[in-house]
């Protein structure tokens, strides 16, 4: 019989804008190389939307393939979180959107802001409704649409975003089976380390905002690096530490893939092989919350991944935020 206090994911799915940008693409509209932005961050490329596509249209063509690996019909979920920072508009939110695409009508739908980290705040929070049984089927979506906020002519930060959705079903599992320990985090006095200074009810869009380039991401490189290396590896040790394991234990680390070097640090001084770490930045860029679910769905559908392997999934993000996770696939 399965026990309400044991919660895991049974399904994933993907979805990612059609137009690649590589790096030499990106020579041509600011000034910097192939070699540049390899050597500092590891990204050869990313997704970015075209016109016709959208953050709420990502995110449903995600959820129907996870519903579909699930064997579940839209009605069937009762909760749809869209764990973003970039929805279509204001208002509504795009978990609204997205309830409407799929016709899921029996789910209570809202969406959760925590920057990079979102995914793992929706698991943690997921993982509370189902624990307590008042919930039986969660969907669970993580998606950012990054490249219209992004400074064309930053050469430091325009490199690194990119677009895409994954998306997950949680629901009940067998006892050992899931989630076994999950942990966030938040550190407000960061918040001017990653930040888009306009657009918000404090400094609404006006002539001046959209001269002055105030729409657009903004970021102290070299204090996230810092903080990012960190707060992986010891929001990694906690989790483990939370359910009586070690890194000895872990099959793979699925890390936020926001720069290839910090992943690199932080394997390190988690003392795994670089074979235990999953990495596809070089292929996406940073996709903020959707860079672990879109991990996650390629590596099972590849077949990395194997049922009882032990995974560590960790992230940081705008807020600060940041958080990690230990389940048994």
């Amino acid at each position: 019989m399965v026990s309400r206090s044991a919660v895991g994911i049974v399904s994933t799915g993907r979805a990612l804008p059609v137009s690649h940008v590589s790096n030499q693409d990106l020579e041509t509209v600011v000034e910097t190389s192939d070699q540049w932005i390899t050597s500092r961050t590891g990204i050869k490329e990313r997704r970015i939307v075209n016109s016709d596509e959208t953050c709420s249209g990502l995110a449903t063509i995600a959820s129907k393939i996870a519903l579909e690996r699930a064997g579940l019909r839209p009605a069937e979920i009762d909760l749809l979180i869209v764990a973003t920072v970039t929805p279509d508009r204001q208002m509504p939110s795009a978990a609204c959107l997205v309830q409407a695409n799929l016709q899921a009508y029996n789910a209570a739908a809202f969406d959760l802001a925590a920057g990079c980290t979102g995914f793992l705040f929706g698991l943690n929070v997921a993982e509370q409704y189902l624990k307590a049984g008042t919930l039986k089927n969660v969907l669970l979506v993580g998606v950012d649409i990054l490249s219209p906020f992004v400074n064309w002519q930053d050469r430091n930060t325009c490199v690194l975003f990119g677009d895409g959705a994954g998306a997950v079903v949680m629901t009940n599992v067998e006892p050992g089976r899931g989630l076994q320990a999950s942990k966030i985090f938040s550190d407000g006095h960061k918040a001017g380390l990653l930040y888009v200074p306009s657009g918000g009810s404090s400094s609404p869009a006006s002539l001046r905002t959209v001269r002055e380039r105030r729409h657009y991401i903004r970021m102290n490189g070299p204090e996230i690096f810092k903080f990012a290396v960190n707060t992986m590896v010891d929001s990694t040790l906690q989790v483990l530490e939370m359910c009586g394991k070690t890194t000895a234990d872990l099959d793979y680390l699925l890390p936020h893939q926001a720069n290839r070097r910090i992943i690199n640090f932080a394997l390190k001084r988690l003392g795994l092989k670089p074979e235990q770490v999953l990495v596809n930045i070089h292929r996406y860029g940073n996709i903020s919350s959707a860079s672990i679910p879109v991990l996650l769905d390629e590596a099972v559908e590849q077949g990395n991944i194997k049922e009882g392997d032990l995974l560590a999934l960790v992230s940081f993000g705008a807020g600060l935020t940041w958080g990690a996770a230990v389940l048994n696939w």
